[in-house]
């Protein structure tokens, strides 16, 4: 049986939080932190926004609810990587990192002042 892979590209939000699970399960206000630290503070996102992205990750069984437990009166769900979850974020990093190498593995570009004529 031939196994075929799905090339997914990732939006940069999606990527860090996905990134955030690495170590382990997390609710998601720990996602937010973590993702914005792992990101250098590029990636900042509102609740509302991750919410939606765990959804959609959720769905595409990329993560799953690990766990939940109520806090002051409200759900608190923990969600982990899925085994696709992880495959498809390192071959994220991958894709990531072969498209650098496109600019990093040449020589600089040397540009010549052009003098008006």
């Amino acid at each position: 049986m031939t196994e075929y892979f799905v090339v997914m590209t990732i939006r940069e939000q999606s990527y860090f939080a996905l990134a955030a699970l690495m170590d382990g399960p997390l609710h998601g206000y720990a996602i937010i932190k973590r993702a914005e630290e792992l990101s250098g503070g590029r990636v900042r996102m509102a609740a509302g926004t991750l919410y939606a992205a765990l959804d959609r990750l959720s769905a595409e069984g990329l993560l799953r609810v690990v766990d939940e437990e109520v806090v002051n009166g409200r759900a608190r769900r923990y969600y982990n990587l899925t085994d696709e979850g992880v495959a498809v974020l390192r071959a994220e990093a991958d894709r990531m990192i072969q498209a650098a190498r496109v600019v990093t593995d040449r020589p600089a570009l040397r540009v010549r002042a052009v003098r008006p004529a």
